[in-house]
């Protein structure tokens, strides 16, 4: 991606901030420890890690962690400009469908994802991550 709406500092300090998060992680099971952190059109920004649990399907992603925590915080208008995934374990950690799902709600089209692959640190636009999301009928 080209043209990113934040500078590459702050998209390195979103990025510390969900690395932060995911020193909180609980994941006893698979030891995956995950952070995210959103920031918000209202200048804010929010974090998450996953929470695991013995049944791995009720297991919440650190996106999903880090948007309820945003929509709790702030209520349902916000919308995010720039999400961060970090982990821990050097494993790459694009969002899963799930997340990319979950976040479309609320992202600008063009907000930079930023996020570990295996050639390193990669950015991409949203709309690039799910290109053919489901959409509200406005």
């Amino acid at each position: 991606m080209d043209n990113h709406q934040l500078p590459k500092p702050a998209l390195e300090d979103l990025l510390e901030e969900a690395r932060q998060a995911a020193l909180n992680s609980y994941s006893p099971y698979s030891g995956f420890r995950v952070g995210a952190a959103l920031r918000l059109t209202n200048g804010e920004t929010v974090s998450g890690t996953n929470v695991e649990n013995v049944s791995y399907g009720l297991t919440l992603c650190a996106e999903r962690s880090a948007l309820v925590q945003a929509v709790s915080r702030f209520g349902p208008e916000i919308r995010i400009e720039a999400v961060a995934v970090a982990n821990l374990n050097q494993a790459p950690s694009p969002p899963c469908g799930a997340c990319r799902q979950v976040l479309a709600e609320f992202a600008q089209y063009d907000a930079p994802v930023i996020f570990p692959s295996v050639d390193g640190v990669r950015v991409m636009a949203f709309h690039e991550l799910l290109p053919m999301a489901f959409e509200m009928k406005q």
